[in-house]
């Protein structure tokens, strides 16, 4: 076999009168003729079209599992870690004005292709010059009451399409054009529902659907925006877990794709029963603290895995001043259905019930007698008038977390729990390798496509790492701090 370097085969197809001269690096990892015509790169937009019809999305990164798995390369029972990082859509972020207008403009484009001249029929004059060009920040007023009027008069020509779009006379076929649909569900969620014949009203902000239903453009209505401590972003999120077990290299067993929304606490189970499916389930699962609730570790519990990670903080005021008595300093007989404060006295209800977001809880309430008497009020109540409750989780879901609570406090758990932060290096790697955060393609079933095939493609080089048995990099430090001095 004639082997070039990458510039002397570059040049040879060149002289050859070979298109794509330059990807001899991958005819050569194919095992391809040196003359093979290879393909254009517009072409990959229809693969991955195909990918996602026919659901194969994750196929590759499956069926490398299962290679590595027959190699013992990964194994079920093991201690897999899951975090997750965001992931910008890839578009323009909008606000609601541009929002609004680039939703109509879009619609009355795709109608325009799609029936012209039912739509030149009767469309005004004036429309033509308003939505030709796409409407920038900079182009719209800075005076409230102006924006809303704008936002209004863009609302009532909104209405007037959809108005004869969904006429008796129309083709039924325009209605189901997807930026059709995008139009009438932004219109139901920018815009108060008033009689056809009144002016638009634009909802103010308060009255906005929540942030997992709110289409935030028009261009990929999949994504959601978020905010995590001082990041904000549109787009999705990308939860990874792979093992960190000893005399194994660490593999990338499971990727799960999320609107931007979806709170972490909603995770572990999916991600469990999907590692589970493929015969990985896991003995204990580190993750952190966004992870761990009362639910999911009694849930990890029923399926035997050990759900570690940092408990969420005790509520109530006293925990946080970690001043008085706290709900946990009151002892719960649950047989009994009878709760002990730090005094000794005894509970005198007990009733079974719901909580404010509708969970199975107990509502605890003392005598008010007693608790008028007792020398510890202060502490215990606070300036509160009456006798001191408590409303806490079920019995499987509070013993759960108040085992899990004081189990964090021991050297064993932070021992165990310290391999969790290799996941970091994980994420660092998929943004400097395939720069995982950015979307490369508009929609979550694209971003989830990609975000596949990048786990695929790091787990390949993490086996050839293994296999060359190079060695871990150390965790990188820069220059300057290189130069600070070792303490004594």
């Amino acid at each position: 076999m004639l082997v070039l370097s990458y510039h002397q085969g570059s040049t040879a197809l060149a002289e050859l009168g070979i298109p794509n001269a330059r990807i001899i690096s991958w005819k050569y990892a194919l095992a391809l003729e040196l003359t093979d015509p290879g393909f254009d790169a517009s072409v990959l937009c229809d693969f991955r079209a195909r990918l996602i019809a026919g659901g194969a999305e994750q196929r590759l990164f499956e069926q490398m599992l299962c290679l590595f798995t027959e190699q013992g390369l990964v194994k079920g029972k093991g201690r897999p870690r899951t975090d997750a990082t965001h992931v910008l859509a890839a578009i323009q972020v909008l606000n609601r004005l541009e929002c609004i207008v680039e939703t109509l403009r879009q619609a009355l484009n795709r109608v325009a292709t799609s029936d012209p001249a039912w739509l030149q029929a009767w469309v005004p004059a004036d429309w033509y010059p308003r939505y030709e060009h796409r409407i920038n920040e900079y182009r719209l007023p800075r005076a409230k009451a102006d924006r809303y009027a704008l936002a209004e008069t863009w609302g009532a020509d909104g209405r007037e399409l959809l108005t004869r779009l969904y006429a008796p006379d129309a083709d039924p076929t325009l209605r189901e054009v997807p930026a059709v649909q995008t139009l009438r569900a932004v219109w139901l969620q920018q815009f108060y529902a008033v009689p056809s014949d009144a002016p638009m009203r634009w909802r103010v902000a308060t009255d906005l659907p929540p942030a997992p239903q709110l289409i935030c453009t028009p261009y990929d209505v999949d994504a959601r925006y978020s905010k995590k401590r001082e990041t904000a972003w549109v787009g999705y999120k990308v939860h990874l877990t792979e093992t960190c077990d000893d005399n194994r290299p660490n593999l990338i067993t499971d990727v799960t794709t999320t609107p931007a929304t979806t709170a972490d606490s909603t995770m572990p189970i999916t991600i469990q029963q999907q590692l589970e499916a493929r015969g990985l389930a896991p003995a204990e699962h580190l993750v952190d603290a966004g992870y761990v609730c009362a639910d999911n570790l009694v849930a990890s519990q029923q399926a035997e895995i050990d759900l570690i990670g940092p408990t969420p903080p005790e509520p109530g005021w006293r925990a946080k001043a970690k001043e008085g008595f706290a709900g946990s300093c009151f002892v719960l007989d649950w047989d009994a259905e009878v709760a002990t404060c730090p005094r000794g006295e005894t509970s005198a209800t007990w009733r079974a019930g719901k909580d404010h977001d509708g969970r199975p809880s107990v509502a605890i309430r003392f005598d008010k007698a007693t608790c008028a008497g007792c020398p510890d009020r202060t502490p215990c109540l606070g300036t509160v008038q009456g006798p001191r409750s408590l409303l806490v989780h079920e019995r499987a879901p509070y013993e759960a977390l108040y085992a899990a609570r004081q189990r964090q406090r021991t050297d064993a758990f932070k021992e165990v729990y310290a391999d969790r932060a290799g996941i970091e290096g994980s994420l660092s790697q998929g943004v400097r390798v395939s720069d995982m955060r950015h979307s490369r393609s508009i929609g979550y079933l694209k971003t989830r496509l990609m975000n596949f095939l990048v786990a695929a493609a790091l787990n390949f080089l993490r086996v050839a790492a293994w296999l060359a048995e190079t060695p871990q990099a150390c965790t990188r430090i820069s220059a300057f701090a290189r130069l600070a001095p070792v303490a004594t």
